[in-house]
Parts: C-alpha cells; sequence; structure tokens
C-alpha cells in the first residue's frame, strides 16, 4: 500500500483548516490510503490547535515563508508520495486521487492544473489569470523547455525518492518556480491533471508585483546569459556598428547626429546588460544555483579577471586622454563652439565602458573570494 505525506504549510487558516483536514482524512478513507497530513505553521491563531485536535503532525518552521515551510514540513514528511497544497481551501484536497493517479503510472511529480480545469468566479484576479500567471508560465517553459500550462499551482504531488533528487532552499514564493526548475534540471517526469480552483474564504496573503517579481529574479538567477547577457551584447554590437558607420560616412553633425548619439546610448547600455548577465550568472554558481562550466568558468579564471581589469582601465584613459585633448583644444580657441562633438561622445563611450568593465572585474573577484580560498 503507498504511504502518502499531505504538507500544507499555514498562516493563520483557522476558518478553513479543518475544512482541508476533513477532506483529506475523507480521501484517505475512501482510497484505503495509510497516509499522514503534517501542517508546517507559523500561526498566531488556532490553527496549530486545531489541526493537532483533529490528527495533524504539527510542526514550525524557524523561519516563515512560503518555502521554509515547505522545507520543514518535507523532513517530518514519511510517505512514498508526498502532496502539498494551501491551507485556505482553494484547492480541493478531494482531488488528491488525480494527483496520485499518473504517478502510479509511473510519474515522478504530478501538478494540478487550474487553467486545464475550472477557475471559479472571483477565484483568480483578472491580473494573475490573464497577465501574471501566463507570462511567468511562458517565462519558465521557455527558460526551461517545458510544457506545463500552470507553473504556479501550488497543489502537487511528488514521489519521495524524486524530491530527494532535488536541492530545493529557497524560502519565499519563489520555492514554487524553484520545485518545477529543479524537477526539470533533474529530468523529472513531470504530468498535469485539471482541477478546480475555488474563491478563498480569507483575504489572499498573496502580494502580486513583489511575489512576482521574485519568480522572474529567481528564473534569471538560472538562465541570465540568454535573457540579460546575450541582448547586451547584441545592443552593444548594434550600437558600436552604427557609430564607426557613421563616423566614416563623415558629416555626423548635420546629417546623423542623433542617431550618433542614440548608438552610444546603445553601446552604453549594452555593456551594462552584458556585465549584469555575467555577474548574475557568476553570483549564480558561486551560491549553487548553475554549474560551472563554458563562458562562465572562463570569466571566473583570476587571470581572465586581470585580463578584464586591464581592459577596462584601456578603455578608460583612451576615454581620458580623449577628453582631456577635446577640453585643451577647447580652451585654446577660447571657449568658443565645441567642433569636436564626435570625438567627445566616443570619449565620453570609451570612459563610461571602461569604468563599467573596471568595476565589474572588482564585483565578481570579490564573489570569487570565498571560491579562491
Amino acid at each position: 500500500m503507498t504511504q502518502v505525506s499531505v504538507v500544507i504549510p499555514t498562516l493563520n487558516e483557522e476558518t478553513t483548516i479543518g475544512i482541508c483536514i476533513s477532506k483529506i482524512q475523507q480521501v484517505f478513507a475512501d482510497e484505503h490510503i495509510d497516509g499522514e497530513i503534517i501542517l508546517s505553521d507559523s500561526s498566531d491563531d488556532r490553527t496549530p490547535e486545531i489541526g493537532r485536535e483533529m490528527g495533524a503532525n504539527v510542526v514550525h518552521p524557524a523561519k516563515k515563508g512560503y518555502g521554509n515551510a515547505y522545507l520543514e514540513g518535507f523532513k517530518h514528511a514519511t510517505g512514498d508520495v508526498i502532496i502539498i497544497g494551501d491551507a485556505d481551501d482553494t484547492y480541493d484536497f478531494s482531488d488528491i486521487p488525480k494527483l496520485l493517479e499518473p504517478i502510479k503510472n509511473g510519474a515522478e511529480m504530478v501538478m494540478g492544473s487550474r487553467l486545464r480545469g475550472e477557475i471559479r468566479p472571483g477565484a483568480m484576479t483578472p491580473l494573475h489569470r490573464y497577465i501574471g500567471n501566463p507570462v511567468l508560465t511562458w517565462m519558465l517553459n521557455h527558460l526551461f523547455h517545458l510544457h506545463i500550462t500552470d507553473t504556479h499551482s501550488g497543489f502537487r504531488a511528488i514521489r519521495r525518492e524524486a524530491l530527494a533528487r532535488l536541492d530545493l532552499k529557497t524560502g519565499g514564493m519563489e520555492f514554487a518556480s524553484e520545485m518545477i526548475i529543479e524537477a526539470a534540471r533533474k529530468g523529472l517526469v513531470i504530468e498535469e491533471v485539471p482541477i478546480i480552483y475555488y474563491p478563498r474564504q480569507t483575504p489572499s496573503k498573496l502580494h502580486s508585483f513583489a511575489d512576482g517579481w521574485r519568480h522572474v529574479r529567481f528564473m534569471l538567477l538560472y538562465r541570465p546569459l540568454p535573457f540579460i547577457a546575450l541582448p547586451g551584447l547584441l545592443f552593444a554590437l548594434l550600437g558600436l556598428a552604427m557609430m564607426v558607420l557613421f563616423s566614416l560616412e563623415g558629416n555626423v553633425e548635420e546629417a546623423n547626429l542623433h542617431s550618433f548619439i542614440l548608438a552610444a546610448f546603445l553601446i552604453v547600455g549594452g555593456i551594462q546588460f552584458l556585465l549584469t548577465g555575467i555577474s548574475v550568472k557568476i553570483y549564480s554558481i558561486t551560491h549553487g544555483y548553475a554549474k560551472n562550466g563554458g563562458i562562465a568558468a572562463s570569466i571566473m579564471n583570476y587571470h581572465n579577471l586581470e585580463k578584464e581589469l586591464f581592459a577596462g582601465a584601456i578603455l578608460t584613459a583612451l576615454g581620458l586622454v580623449t577628453g582631456i585633448w577635446i577640453v585643451w583644444t577647447w580652451a585654446a580657441s577660447g571657449f568658443g563652439m565645441l567642433s569636436q562633438i564626435i570625438p567627445a561622445i566616443w570619449s565620453m563611450v570609451a570612459l563610461v565602458c571602461g569604468i563599467q568593465v573596471i568595476f565589474s572585474s572588482i564585483f565578481i573577484s570579490m564573489m570569487l573570494l570565498e571560491e579562491d580560498e
């Protein structure tokens, strides 16, 4: 007989926790499941007391947070299959058999899809239903080559041995994304089943923009190069090509000055994006979110960082010397009309990009201090 552990994070859910536990216990009885219910609780109301009275095992995470609650709950789970879901009765725990069926047929992780099922009126705001969830789902699918319809559904089942393979560590709402990302990286067989999503009986604890940003930030932590660094490189190369082309054509001040300035902004902004993407990638590697290899491994080489620092110094010096020459020429002309507009823009680009590269190499070196030790 398959043993099932249902882990529920709770934060002041005294209104609905009894309903959820009753549904789970009914499923256990109807399906002849040897199961346990674990509440990972951070409440200051009667939620834990209700849970204990109804036979649930109540544990308390050291820190608040969606992810922290699950990480603590998983430590106490003994089942062969672990079910997770919210305590607000928005997910119907009577649907547990729907999650278990694909597990019996070989799936390692099963997600309840609200978008393939039904979202009852008032259960999800238009912002979440038509913008937030679709955008975040598209990003996660695109970044990690998945085909999931509802990546932020909180109603899931996972085999115990599969869960043990996932390197889960985030404490906040981004835990929902981390679980899928880790499952994709470890090659888990993931399936979805349609479910019904119900309105909350109590006010939501979600913070739309803050929680959405946490998910985006976390996904970019795994894939910063294609989404940050690569676009930055393309912008910088486009700007450089435009500046060189206009300079070769000549008569920039009268024919293409505004486009020339735009090209300068493309270079400066592109370099900033490129260096930010590289820095995020290094952070991701040093904190265990990504593996060291490829371009990142080359950048993290101490001698290559010295080369980056030297290149930044050369660019800075070139821009500074050119700027001094322009000011000297301007002063010699009695501070009249500045005729060196194009050299001045080139000087600015070299100076700013050089400083960006210098500070980037310094910042990366600081992140690698512990690695060097």
